[in-house]
């Protein structure tokens, strides 16, 4: 039964804006896929990744199960580690590209960027597996309660297929981004503040956190997993309402480090929350334009 999950951010990142008015995604700096929000890591954040692998060589109890966002700069950062663990092992590590804890769009009239296709990253990453599809954000974007609510569905479904998976995985990675990063930890705790900007879960560029699911979740098998009404791809919009908060997903789950940059040689850098999305929003207001995401 899964007993310890790890979450980490991608590395630091190329930048992009985008045009509120017409939804017109611009970068200097080309991506790998073709997709201009979904940038490869600057070469700062390529040093990060090296320095966040080195680390998960150390971590106790050992990575089981590998879940990453689609997004290039997430696939990339784990690299340098799924480069040890190939290099170690019999078998290459399988990594699970899941929509569910993918990047954070706000709510727009717009389509916002979809990441690559499996067949695409298949192009420049070894071993992905396309994971069964739980939920998708939808490409109008998504509320923050709505990200949270997404986060909490796709993670009942992670934890479900680990408890029941006959290789018996104690523990599992996800490399997520920076809002996601921070509902991850609300939707594994339960606990959901009432300022949705309070600075809760640290999510800094190749920051680590780990989670320890509660001794009384151990004997509550399929606890959180998304019983009842499913997400309807028809209706991406509407988010299935799980019942985590106050609980927390798979039977709750204790934050034991939450942010940790200490293996980096810069440190604590590019932190991000709510309440600086909302600022964002609030300029993007006033000036028309939209400043680089920071996710």
């Amino acid at each position: 039964m899964l007993e310890v999950i790890y979450v980490v951010r991608h590395g630091y990142r190329s930048n992009w804006s985008v045009d509120p008015s017409t939804g017109h995604y611009n970068s200097t700096v080309p991506s790998p896929t073709g997709i201009v929000a979904d940038p490869a890591l600057a070469s700062y954040g390529v040093k990060q990744a090296r320095e966040l692998g080195e680390h998960l060589k150390t971590v106790d109890p050992p990575v089981d199960l590998i879940y990453s966002s689609p997004f290039y700069r997430c696939l990339q950062t784990l690299k340098p580690f799924t480069d040890h663990l190939a290099s170690t092992k019999d078998s290459k590590p399988k990594i699970n590209v899941e929509r569910g804890v993918g990047e954070f769009y706000g709510l727009a009239r717009f389509d916002h960027p979809q990441p690559a296709t499996i067949e695409v990253l298949n192009e420049h990453f070894e071993n992905l597996v396309e994971s069964p599809t739980t939920i998708v954000p939808s490409t109008n974007g998504e509320s923050i309660p709505q990200l949270h609510d997404r986060v909490a569905y796709a993670l009942s479904h992670i934890i479900s297929r680990a408890d029941n998976d006959p290789s018996e995985p104690k523990s599992l990675l996800i490399c997520t981004h920076a809002a996601a990063m921070i509902a991850i930890g609300r939707a594994l705790t339960g606990r959901m503040p009432e300022d949705e900007g309070e600075e809760d879960f640290k999510c800094f560029t190749c920051s680590f956190s780990k989670f320890v699911r509660k001794p009384q979740s151990k004997f509550t098998r399929g606890v959180g997993s998304a019983a009842g009404e499913g997400w309807d791809p028809a209706k991406a919009e509407v988010v299935p309402d799980i019942g985590w908060r106050g609980k927390g997903v798979g039977g709750g789950w204790d934050c034991v480090v939450n942010g940790d940059c200490s293996f980096l040689e810069g440190g604590e850098e590019r932190g991000w929350c709510f309440a600086m999305e909302e600022a964002t929003a609030k300029a993007e207001q006033e000036k028309g334009t939209t400043l680089a995401a920071t996710a």
